[in-house]
């Protein structure tokens, strides 16, 4: 598990039935690439978020693969439309097999 790994997640706390929300999530994470050096010349290992996914209710909503390439912290922002009161769950998978979870409500109303 990488140190001072944090993920937040900004979600409504509740919406109308059918209505499209904003979702917002960010890591604290490194991501270190692999390809850098440390001051002694040691290759600094790879330790990347490799993917992300998020489910509402136990149905997926979204799925990222991500490679080297993305930048520390990663952030998304994207849209899901609720269809009834329930649970998002937010998942980051690290390289070293931790999984960072998150889970954020929405009621109806």
């Amino acid at each position: 598990m990488a140190d001072g790994v944090t993920p937040r997640v900004k979600v409504p706390k509740s919406a109308e039935a059918g209505e499209v929300i904003t979702i917002k999530t960010l890591i604290s994470h490194p991501m270190e690439s692999g390809q850098r050096k440390d001051d002694d010349g040691n290759v600094i290992p790879r330790s990347i978020i490799n993917r992300f996914t998020c489910d509402f209710n136990g149905e997926n909503v979204i799925d990222v693969k991500m490679e080297p390439a993305m930048s520390t912290n990663p952030y998304f922002e994207f849209e899901a439309k609720v269809p009834e009161a329930g649970d998002f769950t937010f998942k980051w998978y690290d390289d070293d097999g931790s999984v960072y979870e998150e889970t954020k409500s929405v009621a109806i109303g």
